[in-house]
């Protein structure tokens, strides 16, 4: 389920249905669903363990906010429906707003891709500055209230009933307490003990998928030219298990991002980070590297795989509960695609409320699986280019890689292939739609 595929947010469907609802996590997941939830209930409570600043900064228990992080267009327009002035408070913030194909030079399969004759717009800036916009209008928004240094233990749960009834935490001064509510979000992301809890309460556990792709990222900031809005990407490629990133940002920086996959260990020094550059295809990178000034330390984090787990194939699942954003499933991040799905993951549960809460977690999590499953076919699919690649491969992998390989090379001469792809990156539309005949034509066609 895309973008395209998926009915908007209409405040107007849901009515009030409870009291309290807490959300456990304040991510970007969290930070979504409790402002769905703040249209059907009066209060709504986020547990987060950080101290969360108040500022675009990473936060301690997040390191990858540190890394470079794409805003797709389903994950924009979603937060615009959400929080009405989200692209404009991003940049006033000191964002970007450029295009995709015309302001950076997207390096795939052995050259660049051509422009797109339709204009394909995003915004860039750092992951911080992101989550600083949005979690600024959730701390405004009455009836939400985050409650930090917060620490989960565990579900309050009526067998009975059949029912999780709240949460037991430690507060913020580490007394043990509870809190009951009608609707708990677990968006506490991969480190999620949800499926352990399940398990010693007689509940399935659901069935996980993991790709093992073995992945570092190394990034530093470097001073922009406020005239130099433009930037670069460089997809790894099987020949060569290396890729690049340097994006501008907010602060006249640009985020210069280095990643290897399968046992190519991005670097953590000066010298090292030069040298790495100087391998890319395009010498852009280890050009500003050189020339503009560091203003950051190299930060490296490692994704050892992409998960997805099954909630959706549950037979049994207790009511006042569910699961969203990695906590259900996380992707190489290469993709640039969690931001966005945490917000696709709060539009399903927007829809499904109004249908009540008995039922809402296996309701939601069947949309999910729709959402996740266009995703998860993007990202995993292009990882089984790498032959090293371990783990259960989608049906038709191979196959369906060979054909974005061709359209990909194709389109470094074809805008309007360019653009089919990105709107499937972007997760505007299926991948299906690079089947439509009009793309086939110009994909296999001699």
């Amino acid at each position: 389920m895309t973008l395209a595929t998926m009915a908007r947010y209409e405040e107007a469907r849901v009515q009030p249905i409870g009291d309290r609802a807490i959300v456990v996590g304040g991510s970007m997941a969290g930070l979504c669903a409790a402002r769905i939830l703040h249209d059907v209930v009066d209060k709504v409570v986020i547990l987060e363990r950080d101290d969360l600043p108040h500022g675009p900064e990473s936060r301690g228990g997040a390191p990858q906010t540190s890394h470079p992080h794409a805003m797709l267009e389903a994950g924009r327009a979603t937060l615009e429906d959400l929080f009405p002035g989200f692209s404009n408070d991003v940049l006033a913030a000191g964002g970007l707003e450029l295009d995709m194909t015309r302001d950076i030079a997207w390096y795939d399969h052995g050259g660049v891709v051509a422009e797109s004759a339709t204009p394909l717009s995003a915004l860039y800036a750092s992951r911080p500055l992101f989550e600083h916009v949005v979690r600024e209008r959730v701390r405004d928004t009455p009836g939400i209230r985050f409650r930090e240094g917060c620490h989960f233990i565990d579900y309050q749960h009526d067998p009975a009933s059949n029912r999780v009834t709240g949460v037991r935490f430690r507060d913020e001064k580490g007394t043990e307490t509870a809190l009951d509510a009608m609707l708990t979000v677990d968006a506490t992301g991969r480190t999620s003990r949800t499926p352990a809890w399940l398990e010693r309460h007689g509940y399935p556990s659901p069935d996980v998928d993991r790709v093992t792709v073995d992945v570092t990222y190394s990034t530093v900031c470097i001073t922009r030219p406020p005239d130099a809005q433009r930037g670069v990407l460089i997809a790894p490629e099987p020949h060569r298990p290396r890729g690049a990133a340097m994006l501008p940002v907010e602060g006249d920086r640009w985020e210069v991002l280095l990643q290897g996959l399968h046992g190519e260990r991005a670097p953590v020094d000066r010298q090292s980070f030069l040298d790495w550059a100087d391998t890319l295809p395009m010498d852009d990178i280890s050009t500003q590297l050189r020339d503009r000034e560091w203003v950051s330390e190299i930060q490296r984090y490692p994704f050892p795989a992409s998960v997805r787990r099954h909630y959706d194939d549950l037979a049994r699942f207790p009511d006042g509960l569910v699961v969203t954003g990695d906590a259900v499933a996380s992707f190489n991040p290469v993709y640039g695609q969690g931001m966005s799905v945490a917000a696709l993951d709060a539009l399903a549960l927007h829809h499904e409320l109004p249908r009540g809460i008995d039922g809402l977690g296996p309701r939601m999590f069947e949309r999910v699986d729709d959402i996740v499953h266009e995703a998860w076919r993007t990202a995993v699919g292009n990882d089984f280019t790498f032959e090293q690649t371990t783990g259960p491969k989608p049906f038709a992998t191979d196959l369906l890689n060979r054909y974005a390989g061709r359209l990909v090379a194709r389109a470094h001469d074809d805008g309007m292939l360019t653009e089919a792809f990105l709107r499937v990156f972007r997760l505007e539309r299926p991948a299906t739609s690079l089947l439509y005949p009009r793309i086939l034509w110009r994909v296999l066609s001699p």
